[in-house]
């Protein structure tokens, strides 16, 4: 997502603020991810932005989601994000999801290209975990677009808020509103500019 100030802020400004300690932190929320290959565990880490479960060539992948162990949809389609509010402002947002505010503890889930009547992004309770179950042949798992885990056919990706959280320092204080309509050059004096 978007962590940019409001203005530029020069490196000797920067230093002045952390020695001075004129800044203010912001907790934010992290996502865990653990990828299970029949019992065990072949990978886990987590992303401040989101997880991905997508396809690896250039077929769809098939994937069937679980919320809480209870099945949601079986979707074939480009694949899955799963983002947290921060990276709610990220790809989540790029692929037609929502924004959610910093403070806010929700996930979001988007399927990407699914082939259903039902593939509207999601807002999903921090509480919740979500199960991703890959039912074709390859995938791969992306971790804030970073770390990748080639996923096969059986693999099951599980998803919940991590318990741990980054601490954000900001040195210009700028509501999280005011950031999100100077990077989105968002209109606020009106659509006609009046």
């Amino acid at each position: 997502g978007f962590l940019a100030q409001l203005r530029k802020i020069g490196v000797a400004e920067i230093i002045a603020a952390i020695r001075d300690k004129k800044y203010a932190t912001e907790k934010r929320m992290t996502l865990a991810y653990n990828v299970l290959r029949g019992n065990s565990s072949v990978a886990q880490g987590w992303a401040l932005n989101e997880v991905a479960v997508e396809r690896n060539t250039e077929a769809m992948i098939e994937l069937f989601v679980q919320i809480d162990g209870r099945p949601l949809s079986r979707w074939g389609c480009d694949g899955v994000i799963c983002a947290t509010p921060t990276g709610s402002t990220a790809y989540a947002f790029s692929a037609g999801g929502p924004v959610v505010w910093p403070d806010v503890e929700a996930l979001v889930l988007l399927p990407l290209a699914a082939h259903a009547l039902f593939s509207d992004p999601m807002v999903v309770s921090p509480d919740s975990e979500i199960a991703i179950d890959v039912e074709s042949e390859i995938g791969v798992l992306s971790a804030d677009g970073l770390r990748k885990v080639q996923l096969r056919e059986g693999d099951r990706v599980t998803l919940t808020s991590d318990k741990s959280y980054i601490h954000l320092a900001h040195i210009d204080n700028a509501p999280f509103t005011d950031r999100l309509v100077a990077k989105f050059k968002l209109p606020v004096d009106g659509w006609r500019g009046e």
